[in-house]
């Protein structure tokens, strides 16, 4: 008999549209369409999902004169960082509808300022990322590090010279999110759904946190449930933290859905890389529904467990439980996956996200019934071309393997409805609800 992952509820929020969920109104209306008054010396007013495409577009043609970019929520701008003062390179910024900023450290510099980091520095309870609106690396240490290591962390960041890095202290402890609310569950331990997607075979799987599929190779809808999913490759630490899960009915109809609450669902159409400077809303089986913005990318977090690379830093708050949750937009445009951090939703901390363009390229899947390529748009990713376009994510693959599991539970993040019935959260993930 064949599972369909069907929310029992699909109100789903049309792009750009108001809804208030749960306490807070979250899912606020996108600005409009980019606009220009005909001036190329005028900004231009963005949406947040086109300009990591435009960005990327100019860092091609600027070369090393290049040093990052961000997002001005507040004015809808695209703010490119460049090092010198040539009246070309403005020049070309101002006629993509971008503002030229002026910084003093080159995109080259600040990666060998990391490279430093991690030869000198890789500390667990430490993470450092790149933060474009300062021109610096910034680097947090949890409340782990103290005495010789935290001697040794800022010796580092002292040497790298002025203005290049800064030290902040985290309260809390840097960990991955397994535990927690209600998702899937495996081998005791419990996560969230991120998204559906198709695998390269054809077959209906689920994206999650990677430090879920190293826990246990069966996941479960329900606790104490029977398998419904097996870990088919997962990465956890290294090169990022996700894990691809096939639902073991080859039939599975799993939707691109995330489900918010309250009845209400986002339909997931794109996945693209994420902004700095963008706001991103998160869904976990134990918090549920969060939103906050993008703080830096490129992120290196020391876990107990080992260094894991290539993460999204946020200040959305997270808890255990919601491992593996989806990151994402108002717009149905996948970002991230949880993976883990510091703090919770009381206190605040930081938050680190696999992002979904380099999962989807690295499993070989596709968000939705699979019309796109895998990971379509990751490395222009903004324009949410980014392979999912269909809802209705893809089919199963029973033969999973669970042999290459580095992670494979994080809590479905989108897809909190998992009553341990098998039904969907409204993410097309395998979800609880929290």
């Amino acid at each position: 008999m064949s599972h369909k992952r069907i929310p029992k509820r699909k109100a789903a929020i049309a792009a750009g549209s108001v809804a208030a969920l749960g306490a807070a109104a979250l899912l606020l209306p996108n600005a409009n369409a980019s606009q220009s008054n005909g001036d190329d010396a005028t900004p231009r007013t963005f949406k947040a999902g086109d300009v990591a495409d435009v960005a990327s577009q100019l860092a091609a043609q600027l070369g090393q004169s290049f040093a990052g970019s961000y997002y001005d929520a507040g004015k809808q701008q695209l703010i490119i960082n460049v090092v010198g003062n040539d009246s070309n390179v403005v020049n070309r910024i101002e006629k993509a509808g971008a503002v030229a900023n002026e910084v003093q450290n080159s995109t080259a510099e600040l990666k060998d300022a990391a490279r430093t980091l991690k030869a000198d520095a890789t500390i667990p309870g430490t993470a450092w990322a790149v933060d474009p609106k300062t021109n610096e690396i910034r680097v947090t240490a949890d409340s782990t590090v103290t005495g010789g290591k935290w001697d040794t962390l800022e010796s580092t960041v002292k040497g790298l010279g002025s203005k290049v890095a800064t030290i902040k202290k985290s309260a809390g402890t840097f960990k991955t999110f397994v535990d927690g609310g209600d998702a899937i569950f495996g081998g005791g331990a419990r996560c969230s759904l991120g998204f559906n997607v198709t695998a390269g075979d054809g077959s209906p799987a689920f994206l999650t946190a990677g430090h879920c599929g190293v826990a246990a190779a069966q996941w479960s809808d329900s606790q104490d449930g029977a398998p419904i999913a097996t870990v088919d490759q997962a990465t956890f630490p290294g090169d990022g933290d996700f894990a691809l899960v096939k639902y073991d009915d080859p039939n599975t109809q799993a939707n691109s859905v995330v489900n918010v609450g309250n009845g209400q669902s986002v339909e997931i159409t794109q996945a693209a890389d994420a902004t700095v400077g963008q706001q991103v809303l998160r869904m976990g089986s134990t918090t549920g529904l969060n939103d906050g913005n993008v703080t830096g990318l490129d992120a290196t977090v020391n876990y107990p467990e080992g260094t894991v690379t290539g993460l999204i830093q946020t200040d959305v708050c997270a808890e255990p439980g919601d491992s593996g949750g989806s990151l994402f937009t108002q717009d149905g445009t996948a970002i991230g996956l949880t993976s883990g951090g510091s703090g919770d939703c009381t206190s605040g901390g930081e938050t680190f996200f696999q992002p979904v363009t380099t999962a989807l390229q690295a499993v070989g899947a596709t968000l939705g019934a699979g019309g796109a390529g895998a990971g379509a748009g990751a490395g222009d990713a903004g324009a949410g071309d980014a392979g999912a376009g269909d809802a209705g994510a893809g089919t199963v693959d029973p033969s999973a393997g669970a042999g290459d599991q580095a992670g494979a539970g994080d809590e479905a993040g989108g897809a909190a409805d998992q009553s341990g019935t098998g039904t969907d959260d409204g993410s097309g993930l395998v979800s609880s609800q929290p």
